[in-house]
This record gives structure tokens, sequence and C-alpha cells, in this order.
């Protein structure tokens, strides 16, 4: 199958691409600048910007299926209005060059009034998307376990970096964590099942915690002791957004969207994914040992 992958240098792409190889797939990428990117052999490359929609049409000419994996939040405020513009350009350019289906990982979370901005966004990447005449795969998943990955990167920068934390209200919040290795079955399995062609999905590892129990979790690995949380209820999501930009690296306009959708619990409520895209899920504890040594290879 002709594939093309959209956001190909991102955490969630560079790792699906060779993946796709693997399968015997024949791949492309579209990223907005080539000498960013060293290709794995095989692979053609177009640069092109889905904020700009006269560069795509080069990229998905003759694909059967493209990933759609860009999120615009790394670029600061206003992400939002960037999200829609390249949703809306993917859309119409895909459906002009006759793509058959577009798969597009999203958030998990229940929908409502009371959506994260991030959320939000995403809810509506998905509304845009399924306006073309192919098949959408939507696939939503919570917190991913990985060398890379902002969520994880927060968790993991908290837990080595304070010994004793006052922490907001959200630590009680329940999650369901993936592997970023479950991710890339998933993304790469619904290829095959065409039960999957028209439809959104929830993805998520074997267990729900509560941020809490991911924090004691991933402190205990680090360092061999968990780390003393006192919670404190007049810490709201969005102030605590402030005080995990003091402790961590991880880029504000990343960071602050992340840290807004804490406050709802984000777990799996229906799983007819596990019966038509069979995955042996990853340990929690398992993806986090995982994650910190891909990291400290990389050092």
């Amino acid at each position: 199958m002709n594939v093309l992958v959209t956001g190909a240098t991102g955490f969630v792409g560079e790792r699906l691409v060779p993946t796709l190889l693997d399968a015997g797939h024949d791949v492309s990428v579209l990223v907005r600048d080539r000498s960013t990117y060293d290709a794995p052999d095989g692979v053609d490359v177009f640069e092109g910007d889905t904020l700009q929609p006269e560069s795509l049409a080069a990229a998905l000419d003759g694909v059967d299926a493209a990933y759609y994996l860009i999120h615009a939040m790394g670029g600061g405020r206003g992400f939002e209005e960037r999200d829609r513009r390249g949703a809306r350009n993917f859309a119409s350019a895909a459906d002009g060059a006759g793509v058959d289906r577009v798969i597009y990982l999203s958030g998990l979370g229940v929908d409502g009034d009371d959506l994260s901005a991030h959320l939000r966004s995403r809810r509506e990447v998905e509304t845009l998307l399924r306006r073309g005449d192919y098949d959408l795969t939507v696939l939503r998943a919570a917190i991913i376990v990985g060398a890379g990955g902002a969520s994880f990167r927060i968790v993991r920068q908290l837990s080595s970096r304070l010994p004793v934390m006052i922490t907001p209200r959200w630590v009680k919040t329940r999650v369901q964590p993936i592997a970023i290795a479950d991710v890339i079955a998933y993304l790469v399995g619904v290829l095959d099942e065409p039960e999957t062609a028209d439809g959104t999905f929830q993805i998520g590892g074997p267990e729900v915690l509560t941020y809490r129990e991911i924090l004691s979790t991933v402190g205990r690995i680090l360092t061999g002791r968990e780390p003393y949380i006192v919670p404190v209820p007049v810490l709201t999501p969005r102030l605590s957004a402030y005080w995990v930009d003091l402790v961590t690296d991880v880029p504000a306009g990343v960071a602050y969207p992340l840290i807004d959708g804490m406050a709802t619990d984000v777990v799996v409520t229906d799983d007819r994914i596990r019966s038509l895209v069979p995955v042996d899920l990853t340990p929690f504890e398992t993806a986090v040992e995982r994650a910190l040594e891909e990291e400290a290879a990389d050092r």
C-alpha cells in the first residue's frame, strides 16, 4: 500500500515510518524542511506545510492511505486556529487526490462543554477531517509513554527533580497511559483491518492509574524512592501550569494546554479496538523502563 506520513519528524511519526516499512508498505513523508529529516532507505520525502495548501498535492499523488499526525501546540498561542486551517487544507487536498483513507491520532477524553482547549482542538480536527470522501479512522489516546513524548517528559522531570511535591488537585485524576510501541502497533494494525476504516476508537494501556500513582512509580524507577506528594486544592490546572514551567524544560506552549486537560479523567470506555486489532499491551512500569533506557541511549 502507498502510505503518506505527515508529522514524520515528531514523537510518533519518527517511530511509525520504519514500522510501516517493516510491514511492507511503500512509504512517503511530508516534512516542512527536508534538510532536518534523516529519511530511512526507501522513503520518499516531500517538502510542504498543511498551512500552505498548494504544497500538498505532490505528496498526496498516488497515495492510498495518509496518516495525519500534525498538532500545532508547539507553536505557542493560537494553536487552535493553526490546527483548524491545517486540517481543513489537508482534508481538501486528500479528497482532491483521491486518497482512500486517512488515519488521525487524537486525544482521549469524554466529550462535553468542559473539554480543555487542547482536546477541543483535537475534536475539531476530527470533524474537519471527516468532511472528505475518504474513510477516516480516529484513534484516541491519553498519555503516551515513550522517550521524547511531551506528557511523559513532564512526568519524568517532576518525579526526578522534586523529592517533595506540593501538587495540584489533578494528581487524583485517573488516566490510562499507553506505551508508544502499542500506539504504533495500533496505527499500523488498522491498515489491515477493514472494520476500522470509518470509525473512532479509544486506545489505552492495561492499567488505569491516578497521576499521583504515575508520579510515584516513575520517581521510584528513576531514583529508587517515591516522591512525597502533598495535594493542594487551591492549585488549579491553570495555576499549576506555571509551577510545571518552573520545574521542567517542556516549552510553555506545549505544557500549558496539556496541564489544562488534567482535571478530568481520561480512561478508555469503549475497547472495541482490542478485538479488531489485537495488541499485547505493555505494562506501565515496563513502558517507563523502556522509555528511560531509550533516553539514556540517546544522551
